[in-house]
This record gives C-alpha cells, sequence and structure tokens, in this order.
C-alpha cells in the first residue's frame, strides 16, 4: 500500500460520510481524504482535486449520478483507468453484487462499514486485489 494513500469517498448520508471520515483520519490516519456529498459536477469536482486519489469510493445510491454512472465516467477518463474503485451499499443481494462486478468495480463493502475489517479491506484493495466485503 502506498505510504498516504489519497481518498476520495462519495456518500450522500451525512452519517455515514462522518463515521467514514473518523474512520479514514483518526481511526487509521489517513492524510488525504477528500469527501463528496453529492455526485452534482462529479467529474470536474473530481479533475479539480489537489492530488487525484489512489482509491475512489462510490455510494451506489446518489443523485444525480449513481455509483454506476461515477463508474462509467471515471472509467472513461484517462487518468482513472485504473484507478482502485470500491462500491459502498447497503445492498447486499447476490445479483445486486454481481451487477457492481460486471460493471467494473474493484470490490465492495457493505453498509454499515465493519470497521474490524476496514484496515484490512483498504490493505488489500490498494495492493490490487479485488475483494468483496459486502455480508
Amino acid at each position: 500500500m502506498c505510504d498516504h494513500p489519497a481518498v476520495l469517498y462519495v456518500e450522500d448520508e451525512p452519517f455515514s460520510r462522518q463515521v467514514m471520515q473518523m474512520l479514514l483520519v483518526r481511526g487509521l490516519g489517513f492524510k488525504h481524504v477528500t469527501i463528496f456529498e453529492d455526485s452534482t459536477d462529479f467529474m470536474t469536482r473530481v479533475e479539480n482535486l489537489a492530488l487525484k486519489p489512489n482509491l475512489i469510493m462510490l455510494d451506489i445510491h446518489m443523485q444525480p449520478f449513481d455509483g454506476f454512472k461515477m463508474l462509467h465516467l471515471l472509467r472513461e477518463h484517462h487518468d482513472y483507468r485504473q484507478a482502485r474503485i470500491v462500491a459502498v451499499t447497503a445492498s447486499v443481494m447476490n445479483e445486486e453484487i454481481e451487477l457492481l462486478k460486471s460493471a467494473g468495480f474493484d470490490g465492495g463493502i457493505g453498509k454499515p462499514i465493519d470497521q474490524n475489517f476496514l484496515p484490512e479491506f483498504l490493505d488489500r484493495i490498494l495492493n490490487g486485489e479485488q475483494i468483496w466485503h459486502v455480508t
């Protein structure tokens, strides 16, 4: 894993944003965390980030662009074709997970976030592994 990975988390639920911020920054010591509260002007905002994220975590149920659309926009952009992009979802049915995999996500993590598993999950994703922890 890179020493100080930059993380982008896109989440519209205030409590989930607060928990993830706390887990990443206070709990795991991440220094570069950006959180978008919606997907308005998504690619413009991504392109204007001071640091290109090593990991992008997308809530699937967002407005105006859902996680699938944001993934598609990122994969079309030359800087993000190989980015590590993870789905964050409360929808953990088998058919929904298969949709996430076939769409091109590198992994998925279910809500509520399992804070005991999060460090291992992030380490494995950032080291190139596809991992699905959505139970």
